[in-house]
């Protein structure tokens, strides 16, 4: 099948044998002469730089020729003879009827076409795949066939290489662009064939179908119509011309030059084929361009005889042509009435946009609206046939894995046949006593019968092997400009990430901006009804961004992997803008980090290996452990560290004490159950199978340790150890690892000593690593306790959004509580500058509250806990610890001395004033 192209110039060149005053005449009647004058002209300037420039400058030699395409469909198909020309600017091969038309039946896209070849069909024929449409062309000889294919595969690859978006940054290096070293190892270079490529070829006639009309294009009249009008203009100037600088044996002598230049330069390819593989396009002599220059007549006037063979021939073509044009009159007054109507559209059209209405203009801009959404669409069909060429190439290598073994069956069998012929020749031997003339006859025919069969096996041995050949040497070329291309769609789509990380916290500083001014006092109120509808408009911009945007690049869940809101839905007006500026924080930094960094890190844990305790780990715990990996570190670090007390069935047990006989904190542990992580799916759900796990950890956990029994804020720990290890056995062990080796002693006892001391101690530290932000919050009388207690004592649970909570529990678990201090002191870094704005002692309350919630960067806080908190040496934590518990110790002595002492009191008095009492009713008895 033909598809439609434009009108372009001739493969050759244009005739140019029209009279300006009849251009000027058509010009006003018909569109098409002043697309042809401009095609003429064109070409004028191209003979005149051709004929200027230097004898010793090469051109390039054009790749064209006749070749036969298939048309029509299965099982109607003919082969028609057309002129294929390759057009360098678009990479396209275009096919005309014959070498003398000027405007190409149709085009084949090379850029993104593959070439295929098979064995067994006719020889010379071959395939061209499109994304839309395939093409099946024969050639003349298997030499001019693979020459085809050879040139096409080196057009494609100069093309792909060329293109403006090959500049894009972190492309290839251009040591991959090189084509002949890699290609050349699988089809070597194909000696050019003259007499059926090129120029001269031009000159031969048009091989002729047996049906006179066969070879005419009846999917493209107009075309054909051009053509033929085009062709008679021609004919006809060039016999009214006399006495022209053009003449027949002037073309007749160029052409000899021109295949003799030809034949020298394919002797010269054919020498020194392994000198010049890089460069194996040649290049063609300037001299026929430079003397048709001087005739200024077409191509069609040389390919005539003189005399009478002359006049016959265009007889002929006249009469035929006549033919063509009576049986073509009704599609051309269909194309008449298509044209008229065109016209009118056309004239209703520039009376439309004529006009200057505000309603006019809308409806222009809702077309380009349209268009827009044309464009989507096809951006969508390129992303389907990118997979679809994908899908082809992993057929392609399937089933050049079947053409081996089908090549390696064929030489076993000959193997195997040969070894029959010499098992016949001796068995023949030994029966050559009975009758050796009968037996001689007998060998020779069978003999001659595996020969000829052997040959045949040859013949397609070579086939296969030149199939093959050609299918790696395209596979090849086809992989790499694949791989080109997926690098530079990465590196788009990385910077189209950065663009929206850079975009998101734009908006986030846009909303806390607008938070601010909502939280001034002495804000006007028409002002403040302002601000009220920009933060109403902001807080409905990812609706309108879903509907607007088709296709997000980074498209993030409404729940991460262990079943947390990646943004949380606050009831309170003043916290949904909260929500929406940590959403914002969120997305930037997923955006960012997501791909560079994390595909690095998940490179390092996959080749850790076994997992013992090292420098290393302890370095890529303080990374953070990726999803996939999370669970066997948490469940190796629980193992080790509490292989000294567990035993098997000790967890069995402590559940069987739990059915026998209630424990006090088992209402307690009801009660906090419906609390523990509300923004978890896996807890709010009433139908869980996490919630009675968790129970049952607990319960046991209360046997476990009757010390301590039950505290609130173990509920929480131990949903988080359920999340990750999921087995109920594994997380109780966790929580007993957190409790009992990790915290420090007392840390949830009534009295919650230990928590007490560690906030005594972070405030030390504090002073120290951050003195200004100190002397700040003493200035305003800030009590941190109420704000970090908390963070202590559930390891930031439900302070954190998860991503960096599971980080801060993956090196907690390894190194303890010190990186409880050096994540809480990194916070307050993170925020200082924030916190320090601040000039109100409500406002610093209200911005504690929620301000950890609005840290989305997880790499800057590890950064400031790990490199920027250093030194942070243990020993110096555990002597702070000592000396304020004792100090704390002291003062809750004092504390229960004066509580004791007052109690006395009370009681002494109460007794005073009782003996009172009874004395006042003994006097008055």
């Amino acid at each position: 099948m033909e598809s439609d192209s434009g009108s372009q110039e001739s493969p050759v060149s244009a005739p140019l044998s029209k009279s300006e005053e009849e251009k000027a005449a058509d010009a006003g009647s018909r569109g098409n002469c002043a697309v042809e004058q401009a095609a003429a002209s064109s070409c004028c300037e191209g003979l005149e730089n051709a004929y200027l420039k230097p004898a010793r400058e090469t051109p390039r030699k054009k790749l064209c020729g006749y070749l036969h395409k298939c048309s029509g469909k299965a099982p109607i198909r003919s082969w028609k003879s057309r002129w294929f020309f390759y057009e360098e600017s678009k990479c396209h091969l275009l096919y005309y009827r014959t070498a003398q038309d000027v405007n190409p039946l149709g085009s084949i896209d090379v850029s993104s076409a593959s070439f295929d070849i098979k064995a067994g069909v006719d020889e010379g024929v071959f395939e061209i795949r499109t994304p839309s449409k395939e093409f099946i062309l024969k050639a003349v000889s298997k030499q001019a066939m693979m020459y085809w294919l050879q040139q096409l595969q080196i057009k494609r690859w100069e093309f792909c290489n060329n293109q403006p978006w090959c500049l894009v940054e972190d492309a290839v290096d251009e040591g991959q662009f090189s084509y002949c070293e890699a290609a050349l190892e699988f089809l070597p270079p194909v000696k050019t064939p003259t007499d059926v490529v090129g120029i001269k070829a031009a000159s031969l006639p048009a091989p002729q179908s047996p049906v006179s009309f066969q070879n005419i294009s009846l999917k493209h009249p107009w075309i054909e119509i051009q053509n033929t009008v085009h062709n008679l203009c021609g004919s006809r100037q060039n016999r009214g011309d006399c006495g022209g600088a053009f003449n027949f044996e002037e073309t007749q002598e160029n052409f000899e030059i021109i295949a003799e230049e030809e034949h020298v330069e394919a002797e010269a390819e054919e020498t020194v084929s392994t000198e010049t593989q890089e460069n194996t396009r040649t290049k063609t002599k300037p001299s026929f361009i430079r003397k048709t220059k001087k005739g200024n007549c077409g191509f069609s006037r040389f390919a005539e005889g003189t005399g009478q063979d002359k006049v016959a021939s265009l007889t002929h073509q006249i009469l035929v042509l006549t033919e063509e044009v009576k049986s073509q009159k009704e599609l051309v007054k269909l194309l008449h009435k298509t044209l008229e109507a065109a016209q009118q559209e056309k004239r209703e059209s520039c009376r439309y946009l004529a006009t200057t209405k505000e309603k006019d203009r809308l409806e222009l801009v809702r077309h380009k609206v349209r268009q827009i959404a044309e464009l989507n669409k096809r951006v969508e069909v390129l992303e389907t046939e990118r997979k679809d060429l994908e899908h082809r190439l992993a057929l392609k290598e399937e089933h050049i894995e079947e053409l081996q073994a089908h090549v390696q069956l064929l030489m076993d069998k000959n193997q195997a046949k040969q070894q029959v012929v010499l098992k016949l020749t001796e068995q023949l031997t030994k029966e050559m006593s009975d009758s050796a003339e009968e037996a001689d006859i007998i060998a020779a025919e069978t003999l001659f019968k595996q020969q000829e069969e052997i040959e045949h096996l040859k013949d397609d041995l070579e086939a296969y092997k030149t199939q093959n050949q050609f299918l790696n040497s395209e596979i090849h070329q086809v992989t790499k400009i694949w791989s080109t291309v997926a690098q530079r769609e990465k590196s788009l789509l990385m910077k189209c990430a950065r663009l929206q990380a850079h975009n998101c916290q734009i908006e986030s500083k846009y909303l806390m901006m607008l938070r601010k001014l909502q939280g001034l006092p002495d804000l006007a109120s028409d002002h403040v009804e302002m601000v009220k509808g920009l933060i109403q408009e902001a807080l409905q911009w990812s609706v309108k961004e879903e509907a607007t945007v088709p296709v997000q690049q980074s498209p993030i869940n409404q729940y991460d992997d262990y079943g947390f809101m990646t943004f949380p839905d606050y009831e309170a007006e003043d916290w949904k803008l909260l929500a929406k500026i940590q959403a914002l924080e969120i997305k930037s930094s997923h955006l960012l980090n997501h791909d560079a960094l994390e595909k690095s890190l998940s490179e390092r844990w996959n080749n850790l290996g076994e997992l013992i305790p090292s420098s290393e780990l302890k370095s890529l715990l303080r990374c953070g452990v990726p999803v996939e990996h999370r669970q066997r570190v948490w469940r190796w670090i629980v193992s080790h560290q509490v292989q000294h007390i567990r035993s098997p069935g000790h967890y069995k047990n402590l559940l069987k004490q739990c059915e026998v006989a209630e424990h006090p904190a088992s209402r307690q542990i009801e009660l906090d159950l419906p609390r523990t992580l509300t923004n978890n799916k896996h807890f709010t759900s009433p139908t869980s199978q996490l919630v009675p796990k968790l129970r049952r950890v607990l319960l046991a956990f209360s046997r476990q340790n009757p010390t301590i029994g039950y505290c609130q804020g173990l509920n929480r720990l131990a949903a988080i150890a359920l999340l990750v290890l999921e087995e109920e056995e594994n997380a109780f062990w966790c929580l007993v690892h957190i409790v009992e080796n990790l915290m420090p002693p007392e840390y949830y006892s009534n009295t919650l000593i230990g928590s007490q001391v560690d906030q005594r101690v972070f405030k030390d530290f504090l002073s120290e690593k951050l003195p200004r932000l100190t002397a700040h919050l003493e200035q305003h009388r800030i009590d941190l306790a109420l704000v970090t207690f908390n963070w202590f004592l559930v390891v930031f649970v439900d302070s954190l959004i998860s991503d960096i909570l599971f980080r801060v529990w993956d090196a907690f678990l390894y190194e303890g509580t010190k990186v409880i201090f050096r994540y809480a002191l990194a916070i307050f870094k993170y925020n200082e500058d924030a916190i320090l704005r601040i000039q109100d002692s409500l406002e610093i309350y209200q911005y504690l509250r929620f301000f950890t919630k609005t840290i989305g960067d997880s790499r800057k806080l590890m950064n400031i806990a790990f490199s920027d908190m250093n030194p942070f040496p243990m020993k110096l934590l555990q002597n702070r610890r000592g000396a304020h518990r004792l100090k704390l110790e002291a003062e809750l002595r004092e504390l229960e001395r004066i509580k004791a002492q007052y109690v006395r009191e009370q009681a002494d008095h109460a007794t005073g004033h009782l003996d009172g009492t009874a004395s006042e009713d003994e006097e008055e008895g």
